[in-house]
């Protein structure tokens, strides 16, 4: 019977198709292949998927017939999409489709997904674009079109003059070279043509071991192919770029190279005109950041730095300092010409040499701050060998590293900009099964209703996803004000693996169609830009710049180019290059329509390809790490899924089930076994698998729970409602207990309960003492009172004002912001705690006034 259905609906739409309907206005098709069952699907009004099981591929070759005769569909579809069709076996169909795409004038896009298509699909598609004038866009994904396929796209990009995208992921990444040739000779940009080229000459080249480009002026385009060649080449052993006038960009592309290079051993950079920040990233690869974490880098042995248009600095020092106290692999540093550095700085240097056991030659060539006595001293102190502390020791130094495993996606946008729309239609796109999907008439019946789209999603959201031995999480931070405070700790940090998704709509709500000015979508995504670059430099470890996405939604209100548009994307371009140096900004801005997985089929791609790319640039991580996440998601499956677990129970996991961490007899080191259980637990941190903090003495497993059911509820506590206290922001720590107890007894049956089975009221109230959501007035007394910021008189979350109006009244205070206020700012989460604080240290408020 479900067969016999499914046909009908194949029918059913073909026939509509042939008919040419009406009530049916497609813009985009996409065709799934060898599905287990067939059926189709309606997204939106004007969206629909077709899936064909393997029995029925007959209505394929009917379909592209339709699409060829079709008058409505001709003169209306858009976009085409194939996933999953073996062409050699539907060679018929191809050349049909080749014909379609010669004779439409209205597609602008066509997308083939793990199909096949090969060098002769690749040949019919390119003859059949050197007469298609109007399409923009050709996508070919995880297939391989072979060289010969290769050369046929780029004879037709030599005479075709309206595409503007042409997306080839190749499994043989040698197949891009024509195409790049050909791409680069018709723009004409013969120095890109000519550095592209060398770049990706010397990525696969197997010969060279030294490359001398002193006194070559190099931009930071150069810069960003040279990271594939780092990345990629394994022979070169010496790489020169003295005076190539390389600024912070540039060197950020040649650091990034450094993670995954693992032959280069020398690297010359002095005379060029980076700052403390190119300073930081340069060296970033070569140091640790933990007990927990090792040297991504340990084959560079030399570097070198400096010249009178270098300006090291603050944070040029820190991370020498860093470097010298961590590195176990450079025996040779050279600080070139420096007229930044002081006196004392170089006395740290020295200092900083105790800790190290490998460096074997220092220059300090030509650097003005040599001199003094107190240098001097530090100088034979050193050589002398006297040191006043011992190296620390690194409690997992013996067990072996790997890839990290899973990836966090942050979805950064206000209130209404669809984030929660846009997750669901990127879950469905993950699941690969179809027999989940409703037929095409139910689909018809359940459109989603603009009206249901207005309901807001309250509180952060986390979605996970597996692909293939890849974990990708969604992180989907809340749009509304009051849960700002909490973004902050949100926030990534020790060089996890993450990205960001800024997501704008394009209009106020999504109940009207009134559109954003371009004015206020470059608002929305420089909060986000600000916010994500203050966190950035908060973190502890900084080992690449934070990858951004931008992501415009609602765009299938919008029926043709407007003025608005355009000047929203010339802001965009501008935000780009205010922001260069602070963050990644992936070059395509996605704009979609939310509610349609096929509209969102390139961002899911994007989302899976940038994951794993990420992953491949961030430090490594213990394997025990990766073991641990799975017997984490064992015990809690043996123990009704439990969301939390006692750090008792967790030492008792790791002594039945990580014999690593087990202690083996009575005599062994408890104490550092048991600080090596922390140790793995801060990693799950901060890798986001749990959340752990050492003096709560539990650690949440399900950090979607915690944050759906316990965390966006402490954040909204009405304290001042059910406190009895006065109105003064104090209250007893068994009445914010029993204040928690009431509260958290959702009217959603269960959800209370839930909190309460796994987490005690103390524990929840040591939780906000730890997230700084409320304070001790004295932390000597455990009776101590605590200030709970929401119940001032503003509350947080609001706008601060003035209590008291009138002119006898006169006010005076600090205006505080951050040096940098262009690129950062005092995020909210900030607010509070300087509240707390100067409510609590009456020093501090002295130093304010």
């Amino acid at each position: 019977m479900a067969s016999n259905q499914n046909q009908k609906d194949l029918q059913s739409v073909l026939q509509a198709i042939e008919s040419e309907s009406e009530g049916l206005n497609l813009h985009n098709i996409s065709f799934y292949l060898a599905q287990p069952t067939s059926g189709c699907y309606r997204e939106t009004e004007n969206s629909i998927n077709i899936n064909i099981c393997q029995d029925e591929f007959l209505y394929f070759s009917q379909f592209i017939i339709a699409l060829m005769t079709a008058e409505n569909i001709r003169t209306g579809l858009k976009n085409l999409e194939f996933h999953n069709v073996e062409w050699e076996i539907q060679l018929e169909c191809l050349t049909e489709i080749s014909d379609v795409i010669k004779r439409n004038k209205v597609i602008n896009e066509i997308m083939f997904s793990e199909s096949g298509i090969r060098n002769l699909g690749a040949a019919l598609l390119a003859d059949a674009l050197k007469v298609n004038d109007n399409l923009e866009e050709l996508q070919i994904w995880e297939d391989s079109i072979g060289s010969k396929g290769a050369e046929e796209l780029s004879k037709m990009i030599e005479v075709n003059s309206t595409l503007k995208s042409l997306t080839i992921f190749d499994s043989n990444t040698l197949t891009a070279t024509p195409l790049i040739s050909a791409v680069l000779a018709r723009n004409r940009a013969m120095e890109v043509h000519v550095t592209c080229r060398v770049a990706c000459a010397l990525g696969c080249n197997t010969t060279v071991k030294s490359l001398d480009l002193t006194g070559v002026r190099l931009k930071s385009r150069w810069a960003k192919e040279f990271r594939w060649v780092l990345e990629q080449n394994q022979t070169l052993k010496e790489v020169i770029l003295s005076k190539t006038c390389l600024k912070d960009k540039g060197v950020v592309y040649v650091s990034a190279g450094l993670f995954k290079n693992q032959r280069l051993e020398s690297l010359y950079l002095h005379g060029n005109w980076f700052s403390g920040v190119g300073v930081e990233h340069l060296l970033c690869p070569l140091s640790r950041f933990s007990a927990l974490q090792c040297q991504a880098n340990i084959t560079l042995k030399s570097v070198t730095f400096g010249g009178g248009r270098t300006k090291i600095g603050r944070d040029g020092i820190t991370a020498i300092l860093r470097m010298l106290t961590t590195n176990e692999t450079v025996t040779r540093l050279g600080i070139y010409d420096d007229e930044s550095l002081r006196p004392d700085d170089f006395v740290r240097i020295f200092k900083s040499l105790h800790k190290n056991a490998s460096l074997r030659q220092l220059s300090l060539q030509g650097c003005r701050g040599v001199r003094g006595d107190l240098l001097q001293q530090a100088i034979m102190e050193t050589l002398q060998g006297k040191s006043e502390n011992e190296p620390e020791t690194d409690l997992l130094k013996d067990m072996p590293l790997t890839e990290p495993k899973s990836c966090r996606v942050f979805f950064c946008g206000q209130e209404y900009a669809g984030k929660n729309t846009l997750c669901n239609s990127v879950s469905q796109n993950f699941s690969s099964s179809s027999s989940s999907k409703l037929p095409y008439l139910d689909q018809v019946r359940t459109l989603v209703n603009p009206v249901e789209q207005a309901v807001r999603t309250v509180g952060m959201k986390i979605k996970t996803f597996k692909d293939e031995d890849t974990k990708i999480s969604i992180w989907n931070l809340a749009g509304q004000h009051e849960f700002y405070s909490l973004h902050d700790l949100m926030f990534p940090g020790h060089g996890s693996a993450s990205f960001f998704l800024i997501i704008s709509s394009l209009f106020r709500k999504p109940t009207n169609k009134e559109p954003k000015t371009p004015e206020e979508v470059e608002e929305d995504l420089q909060y986000w830009l600000r916010f994500i670059v203050s966190n950035s430099r908060r973190a502890l470890q900084q080992c690449m710049l934070p990858n951004v996405t931008v992501v415009l939604t609602h765009y299938d209100k919008i029926n043709q180019p407007s003025e608005n548009m355009q000047l929203a994307v010339n802001s965009i371009q501008r935000l780009k290059g205010k922001f260069q140096g602070f963050v990644d900004f992936y070059p395509t801005v996605f704009t979609i329509d939310a509610r349609s997985s096929a509209s969102v089929t390139k961002l899911t791609h994007h989302i899976r390809k940038t994951s794993k790319t990420i992953l491949q640039r961030v430090p490594r991580v213990y394997q025990l790490c990766n073991d641990l996440i799975q017997i984490l998601s064992d015990w809690r499956s043996e123990n009704y899924n439990k969301p939390a677990m006692k750090w008792r129970e967790f030492d008792e996991l790791c002594q039945v089930k990580v014999p690593p961490l087990r202690i083996r007899s009575r005599h062994e080191n408890k104490e550092k076994m048991e600080m090596r259980r922390r140790v793995v637990a801060t990693c799950l941190h901060h890798i986001g698998e749990v959340i752990y903090f050492n003096e709560l003495g539990f650690l949440i497993l399900d950090c979607e729970w915690f944050c759906g059911e316990v965390l966006s509820k402490l954040v909204k506590l009405e304290v001042r409602r059910q406190s009895s206290a006065e109105n003064n922001g104090f209250i007893s720590r068994k009445e914010l207990e029993k204040i928690l107890r009431g509260s958290l007894q959702s009217p959603i049956p269960g959800v209370g309960s839930k909190v309460f089975e796994n987490l005690e009221a103390c524990d929840l109230v040591r939780m906000m003492l730890k997230l700084e959501l409320c304070y001790e007035q004295d932390p000597s007394d455990p009776n101590s009172l605590l200030l709970i910021p929401s119940i001032l008189e503003e509350g947080r979350g609001k706008p601060q004002r003035w209590q008291i109006s009138s002119p006898e009244c006169l006010y005076a205070g600090r205006h505080l912001e951050c040096d940098d206020s262009s690129h950062m700012f005092l995020t909210p989460g900030f607010f509070p705690r300087l509240q707390a604080r100067l409510l609590l240290d009456p020093l501090l408020l002295t130093f304010l006034n």
